[in-house]
C-alpha cells in the first residue's frame, strides 16, 4: 500500500516538475522575445544607412497607403457587384500590409511622406474612375499598380541582398511576403479580363507612369 502511494506521489511530482520546467522555458522564450532590440529593422550603423532605410520605409508605406485608397475607390463603385468580394479580398491583404508598415514606421521613428493627403485623394479617384469602366477597368488598374509595386519591391530586395542579407533578414522576409501578395493580385487581375478593357495598354502605361512619379517623390518628401 505504501509502495503504491509512493509511486503515485512520484508520478505526480514528476508531472508537476515537467509542467514547471515547460512553464519556465516558455517564460524564458517570452523574455528573450520581449528584450529584443528590434523586430524588423536593425539599428542603423551610420547616418547613411539611416537615410537609406528611412527612404525605403517611407515609400513602402506610401505605396501600401495608396493601394488601400485605390481598393477603397473600387469598392465604392463595385462593392455590391459580383466583383465586390474579390476586390475586398485583395483589399484586406493590403490593409495588413499597411498595418505592418505603420508599425515599422512608428517603431523606427520614421515620418511618413508629407504627400499622404494627396495620395489619399488620388488613390481613391484612380480606383473609383477605373471601376466606372466596369470590372475589366478595375482589374486593369490592379494589374498596372501591382506590377509597379512588385517591380519596386524586387528592386529593394536586390539592394538589401547586395548590402547585407543577414543583417536585413527580417525586413527581407516582410518585403518578399508582400511582394508575393502583389504578384498574386496582378495575376488575379489578368485572370479576370483586365486586358479586355478598351485602351488597356494606354491605361496601363498611364497608371504605371503615375506610380513611378509617386515612388520618386514619396522617397524624398
Amino acid at each position: 500500500m505504501q509502495a503504491a502511494a509512493h509511486r503515485v506521489f512520484c508520478h505526480w511530482s514528476q508531472s508537476k516538475s515537467t509542467a514547471v520546467t515547460l512553464q519556465c522555458l516558455k517564460c524564458r522564450v517570452t523574455l528573450q522575445q520581449s528584450s529584443r532590440a528590434y523586430s524588423v529593422i536593425p539599428p542603423p550603423r551610420d547616418s547613411e544607412e539611416k537615410e537609406m532605410m528611412d527612404r525605403m520605409l517611407r515609400v513602402d508605406h506610401a505605396g501600401e497607403y495608396g493601394a488601400n485608397r485605390i481598393y477603397a475607390g473600387q469598392m465604392a463603385v463595385l462593392g455590391r457587384s459580383r466583383t465586390g468580394p474579390l476586390i475586398q479580398e485583395m483589399w484586406d491583404q493590403e490593409k495588413k500590409h499597411l498595418e505592418k508598415f505603420n508599425e515599422i514606421l512608428a517603431e523606427n521613428r520614421v515620418r511618413p511622406t508629407a504627400l499622404l493627403p494627396l495620395w489619399n485623394v488620388a488613390g481613391f479617384v484612380l480606383g473609383a474612375s477605373s471601376a466606372l469602366l466596369g470590372k475589366e477597368g478595375a482589374m486593369a488598374c490592379t494589374v498596372a499598380v501591382e506590377e509597379s509595386i512588385t517591380e519596386h519591391y524586387n528592386n529593394q530586395i536586390r539592394t538589401l541582398m547586395e548590402k547585407d542579407p543577414e543583417r536585413y533578414t527580417e525586413l527581407l522576409q516582410v518585403i518578399k511576403e508582400f511582394r508575393d501578395d502583389e504578384m498574386e493580385h496582378h495575376d488575379t487581375g489578368l485572370e479576370h479580363d483586365a486586358e479586355t478593357v478598351p485602351g488597356y495598354w494606354l491605361l496601363k502605361n498611364a497608371i504605371q507612369l503615375g506610380c513611378k512619379v509617386a515612388i520618386y517623390v514619396s522617397q524624398r518628401i
